[in-house]
């Protein structure tokens, strides 16, 4: 882990996880509309990155934006996703569910979890909503949880840090930290402690102007005014390349 820490780009669709790739990604997250955190890809966006890509795919699992609290129909629905996923040859799963008072819900976690072996299981920045994060460790370690993703509870990792460092602690190896909020690595660890049990992710995203030349000026696609569809989004590779290259040299 001190010399090549494992580093996870988010992307949206198998194009950008080919590009994340080429980057230096070690692995990737494969979403649809990261504009609402990330959702349930297709399955054929699953099966081409699967196809085209040599680096590890862990899908995520989440029907919708919001918050973390499924009705039934959207639980069974996301069970039923995570066997979509296995079908289509992802290595793993990204899955939270939160109980109405802030904990995880270790009944459909557990389940969820059980559902998608063998591939690995992530429990995604859902975690960053939950009341206690001690508490939220213990359980999903419990469930057989194998990462948890988190900026420690902050919008950013820098401010979340004493909380990182206590769930590096506390998950013991048990289970992977996978920091995110743009962290400063070394931060991370006392002068001189071992590196282990943690993963690095973060993404890059630039927008150009859509090549559509015709724009009805009349409508538009979604319920929103500011014509999103003439905006087209793309993986920064640069951005990705530059800060692959500086974490790994961090940990050199």
């Amino acid at each position: 882990m001190s010399n090549k820490p494992t580093v996870e780009i988010c992307v949206e669709g198998f194009e950008e996880a080919l590009l994340a790739e080429a980057a230096g990604a070690d692995r990737v997250e494969l979403c649809a509309s990261l504009l609402e955190g990330g959702i349930t890809p297709s399955l054929g966006q699953i099966m081409l990155a699967k196809t085209r890509a040599s680096i590890p795919v862990f899908v995520i699992v989440r029907p919708r934006g919001g918050d973390f609290l499924y009705s039934q129909a959207e639980f069974e629905a996301i069970l039923t996703d995570i066997e979509v996923c296995k079908s289509g040859g992802a290595d793993g799963v990204v899955i939270g569910f939160l109980t109405a008072d802030g904990r995880v819900d270790v009944e459909r976690t557990r389940a969820a979890v059980e559902a998608a072996r063998p591939m690995a299981v992530t429990f995604h920045r859902a975690f960053d909503m939950t009341r206690d994060p001690d508490e939220a460790i213990d359980d999903l370690i419990a469930c057989g949880v194998d990462r948890v993703l988190s900026s420690g509870q902050r919008p950013k990792a820098h401010e979340g840090l004493d909380t990182l460092r206590i769930m590096i602690a506390r998950a013991a190896g048990r289970m992977t930290i996978l920091v995110c909020g743009d962290p400063e690595p070394k931060s991370l660890f006392a002068e001189g402690a071992p590196m282990d049990g943690v993963e690095f992710h973060f993404g890059a995203t630039a927008y150009a102007e859509s090549p559509m030349r015709y724009r009805n000026p009349n409508v538009t696609m979604g319920k929103s005014d500011d014509n999103r569809e003439y905006l087209k989004r793309a993986l920064d590779t640069e951005a990705i390349t530059r800060r692959v290259t500086a974490l790994k040299r961090a940990f050199g």
